[in-house]
């Protein structure tokens, strides 16, 4: 998507994201055909962006988890980002104020996007689990599965 001060950054975050919302409503739909299928499905981090419909259809077809980082595990997360940037689909978040370096604008607007989306997360989701939680468990799926199907009641 390149840089979000470049010139072509808004239209190719714009293709991103239809993109992305064709992808997830095809996972959607085949789905909602046959709701007797078993699946798993990693979002990325801007899912939230693709619109209240479509999130309230991925809540009623799947379980929704959100696996919440700590502040120290955030605070990793956004140097890791600042030192190595990926695509990230900022949807009006970077504003850069007069004279600031487009990278002084990232490091100053990235934490404000990444709490706006975590908010957005923890609304979405029937439960959420602490990432540390996540080390505690054995690394098998089945016992990733059941603490989800005990912190999400009956949606699981």
């Amino acid at each position: 998507m390149g840089w979000p001060d470049s010139p072509t950054y808004a239209e190719r975050e714009s293709q991103y994201l239809s993109e992305e919302i064709a992808v997830l409503e095809e996972v959607l739909d085949d789905l909602a055909r046959s709701p007797e299928k078993s699946l798993v499905l990693d979002t990325t981090g801007s899912v939230i962006y693709a619109g209240n419909h479509l999130m309230l259809r991925l809540r009623k077809l799947m379980t929704v988890v959100h696996l919440a980082a700590s502040p120290q595990e955030q605070q990793l997360l956004i140097e890791r980002y600042l030192n190595d940037p990926k695509p990230v689909l900022w949807r009006g978040a970077f504003q850069a104020k007069p004279g600031e370096t487009p990278r002084d604008t990232v490091a100053r607007c990235y934490p404000n996007l990444i709490a706006a989306r975590r908010q957005s997360y923890a609304a979405l989701a029937h439960c959420t689990i602490e990432v540390a939680q996540l080390r505690e468990l054995p690394h098998d799926p089945a016992a990733f599965l059941k603490l989800v199907e005990s912190r999400a009641g009956g949606a699981a």
